[in-house]
């Protein structure tokens, strides 16, 4: 209890970042139910099976997680040099214009617009906000309390996401946008009034370069300040590790969640409420399990048996749902969520405990580029693998059998996490060749 008292007590100082983070999670979550059936209706009216909007969709998916790999490293250490507070602000605003477009007109072209908007703002926002936002928690949070507040910042992350849920299913239709763009509008507004900045900018004024000489610099000291985060990790035993933990976990994770509402409907025929409640079991448990929990069983046990524990679950969560033969398997499997989602809040504290308060955003976003590549690699193997088990030209009789393939990646990072040495960061750990921290706009 104790140590549960000192994760609530260390979140004090960080109201001003988690209370605008719950308000944009909320407003994000609230239209993601309302999304389907708008796009489906302006895309193709009067047809519930609407293969338009789910190729879309999978565009969508496709150039966001190819330019996350980019962009999420780049961000984390842009933060390092320049502050968390731009970038936060940055990320936290980029879905207010294409919401804005819905809550104006609904047309087909309007919803071409705002898919084209969409993917760009996903591109900057989606899992950068997350990794600026824990490097701000460990430049004011001591080492040894971390794990107990980042698992209080995902659970309250679950927690927003049961609100918008409550708030979708309560609010009229034509009223989500509105409330959902006054509450992301709140959010910036909020930030920049409020939120402290925890990180010397290290610009220097230069107004005598040149607008090339400027752009060679700038790609330049990129690619010098990426493969310094690159080096970072290479070299520490603790970020190898969890880096190719996190790799095989969001393998296998990312192409579970990407089909299984389709193979839940395919194969029992579950409606929307029914997919709703599953939903609703894995948030309100993870709650639970994130507020609770984590913090009174991290200082026991340590980040490497919490992370192994979540795998295991998460390894029976994809086992039962791929070989479920009844609809109420799935509830059951789901009621492993409330042990699986700890591996977020672990994976973070690990990172953080093995890379220096200089280097937690480049530490972050190269782990967040990694997970990047998997979540983009694994549905174009999902997606074909799933509808072919799911037809009937199926080569023997097993309609989960994508899922279990996509769990046997959990096995693979449950081994690597079971390897984990937590080591303290090296203190000088950079390449002596380069100037790596070179600002950007120097």
């Amino acid at each position: 209890m104790a140590a549960w008292l000192e994760g609530l007590r260390q979140l004090r100082p960080l109201v001003h970042l988690m209370l605008p983070l719950m308000v944009h999670w909320i407003a994000d979550e609230m239209t993601v139910s309302v999304l389907v059936d708008l796009t489906t209706n302006a895309l193709c009216p009067g047809d519930e099976n609407c293969p338009e909007a789910i190729y879309i969709n999978g565009i969508q998916q496709t150039i966001v997680g190819i330019f996350k790999m980019i962009v999420i490293p780049l961000l984390g250490q842009l933060s390092d040099e320049y502050g968390r507070k731009p970038f936060l602000l940055l990320t936290v605003s980029t879905n207010i214009v294409p919401f804005s477009l819905l809550a104006i007109n609904q047309s087909r072209g309007t919803v071409y617009a705002y898919y084209a908007l969409r993917t760009i703002a996903m591109i900057i926002s989606k899992g950068t906000i997350f990794c600026i936002a824990v490097a701000y928690v460990a430049d004011i949070v001591d080492e040894g309390k971390r794990a107990a507040v980042f698992s209080w910042m995902t659970g309250l992350f679950s927690v927003s996401l049961v609100i918008g849920n409550l708030l979708a299913r309560f609010l009229p239709e034509e009223y989500i946008f509105q409330v959902s763009i006054v509450l992301l509008t709140f959010v910036p507004v909020y930030m920049a009034l409020f939120l402290k900045e925890t990180v010397q900018s290290t610009r220097n004024s230069d107004h005598d370069i040149s607008c090339l000489n400027k752009a060679v610099r700038i790609v330049t000291n990129r690619y010098y300040s990426m493969k310094n985060a690159a080096y970072i990790v290479i070299n520490s035993s603790t970020l190898k590790r969890i880096s190719l933990v996190s790799f095989f976990y969001e393998l296998g994770s990312s192409g579970i969640s990407s089909v299984i509402m389709y193979y839940m409907k395919a194969v029992f025929g579950f409606d929307k409420n029914q997919l709703s409640e599953v939903s609703i079991i894995v948030e309100v448990g993870s709650i639970f399990s994130q507020i609770l929990v984590l913090p009174l069983l991290n200082p026991l046990v340590g980040e490497r048996v919490i992370l192994c524990t979540a795998l295991l679950a998460y390894t029976a969560y994809g086992l039962l749902y791929g070989l479920a033969w009844a609809p109420w398997v799935p509830y059951v499997s789901t009621c492993f969520g409330i042990i699986y989602v700890l591996v977020k809040p672990a994976t973070y504290a690990v990172i953080s405990k093995g890379s220096t308060s200089a280097d937690q955003g480049k530490a972050q976003g190269f782990v967040g580029g990694v997970q990047s590549i998997a979540s983009f690699l694994s549905p174009l193997a999902m997606s074909p693998l799933t509808t072919w088990f799911l037809s009937s030209d199926a080569p023997f009789n097993c309609r989960g059998f994508s899922i279990i393939i996509a769990t046997l990646s959990t096995v693979v990072a449950l081994c690597f996490a079971w390897t984990l040495n937590l080591d303290a960061p090296k203190k000088n750990g950079k390449e002596p060749t380069e100037d790596v921290e070179t600002p950007l706009l120097s």
